[in-house]
């Protein structure tokens, strides 16, 4: 990446920097109180409130990788061949009771338990079978094909920590173990609505000048995979009184709060300046693009977001900085996202001052190696540019026009929406 020369006029030294923006929301904010206790099933997308400690061992037995054949290692040819007498079969779930001898072996299919007096397992592919006599040859080794009890877990090993996101992975995890139902974090409780005399909602008709609310359905998205409460206020007019009834009914019911639009510096942009008035404001305005005018605060005992009205603006700055800090709140012990190198196939515009956030349409070429290249259009309010696009290119807030073949970083939406 190169930086260009040009001259910059987004530039503003005193506007916070994204990693400063993201360091002040942290320490204002706290992990919330309360847990209940629920079943596994219930509890996916949930943040676990306790450590999780085996009692058991997995497996609980030593058994078999392969299906074939369980032999004593000291029976095992090491020049020729040896024939052996099968005495009984080990089924996953009805293991053999007998005990093997020196010149026997049992059946034995994946997963049953090893026969005592076996310690090795021969694939059945490589064993010649007459009758209840097997002829097995050189090749194999003591111990091989066997799962040794404890492999995946062992008894008192934690398996999941406090502060866990339990995946469907880790619900399975759970019910191997036989735990019928863990402790979690209590639901984050989150108030939003949009501001604006310009929005109708979703089927009405539309008049001069109006436009569809859909911050909205966004954010009603993202806030649905992120597992929390969600407390849909609708539309509140730019109205001082309005918006002021709105922040106290938000801080009544909701851990946080959030807003889209109202918080730029028009004379109708009534949102940060109640903010100011009825709490606390701990920084207005960011040195990125899009979202820029981006409101972070206290009202009562609510964490306050006030997000732009541009949709590509509301969800840039939601997934930078409020969907961390949720996370944060809810307990859990990973915030942060991942970013790659990747090499852009387009030619990007850029002036230093401010780091960006551009849609992106990542893939593997032909080669294998990671490629992006830009969706189009950048403009905060093209919301298709975001339907379209599968990642973020981050672009460093000191950095210029990108030239078709630089290294980039990109964010992939994929675990991030």
């Amino acid at each position: 990446m190169q930086t260009s020369c040009c001259s910059n006029n987004d530039y503003d030294s005193k506007l916070l920097t994204v990693e400063e923006a993201l360091t002040r929301i942290y320490h204002d904010l706290q992990p919330i109180n309360g847990n209940e206790q629920l079943a596994i099933r219930d509890a996916l997308d949930r943040v676990l409130a306790e450590d999780i400690l085996s009692k058991i061992n997995v497996p609980p037995h030593a058994n078999s990788a392969m299906d074939g054949y369980a032999v004593q290692g000291s029976d095992l040819p090491t020049k020729g061949k040896t024939k052996l007498t099968m005495v009984g079969t080990s089924f996953a779930g009805k293991p053999y009771s007998g005990t093997v001898q020196a010149g026997q072996c049992a059946r034995i299919f994946t997963g049953a338990v090893i026969p005592d007096g076996t310690d090795t397992v021969i694939m059945q592919e490589n064993v010649d079978k007459q009758e209840n006599v097997i002829t097995i040859t050189t090749g194999n080794e003591i111990g091989q094909h066997i799962r040794p009890i404890g492999e995946d877990i062992s008894i008192g090993q934690t398996i999941l920590k406090t502060g866990k996101y339990l995946s469907p992975v880790d619900i399975g995890l759970l019910a191997s173990l036989g735990i019928p139902e863990v402790k979690v974090k209590r639901r984050l409780r989150v108030s939003f609505f949009s501001t604006g005399d310009e929005l109708r909602a979703v089927g009405e008709t539309l008049q001069a000048g109006q436009i569809y609310d859909s911050n909205r359905y966004s954010l009603y998205g993202v806030l649905s995979r992120l597992g929390v409460d969600i407390i849909d206020m609708g539309v509140v007019l730019d109205k001082p009184k309005d918006v002021e009834q709105a922040f106290l009914a938000a801080a009544e019911c909701g851990d946080v709060i959030i807003t889209s639009g109202g918080v730029s510096v028009g004379d109708a942009d009534y949102v940060t300046d109640t903010l100011q008035r009825l709490g606390k404001v701990n920084f207005w305005k960011v040195a990125m693009k899009p979202g820029k005018p981006l409101t972070f605060g206290k009202l009562k005992d609510s964490a306050f977001f006030g997000l732009p009205g541009n949709p590509v603006s509301a969800l840039v700055t939601f997934y930078q900085f409020v969907q961390p800090a949720l996370r944060h709140m809810m307990g859990q012990n990973t915030t942060t996202q991942i970013r790659v190198p990747a090499t852009c196939l387009s030619t990007l515009k850029k002036s230093p001052g401010r780091m960006e956030f551009q849609r992106g349409i990542m893939k593997t070429d032909e080669q294998g190696n990671l490629v992006v290249s830009s969706t189009g259009i950048q403009g905060s309010g093209v919301l298709s540019s975001m339907s379209q696009a599968n990642c973020f290119i981050v672009l460093a807030k000191e950095c210029g026009n990108v030239k078709a073949g630089n290294k980039v970083l990109i964010e992939p939406f994929a675990g991030l929406i």
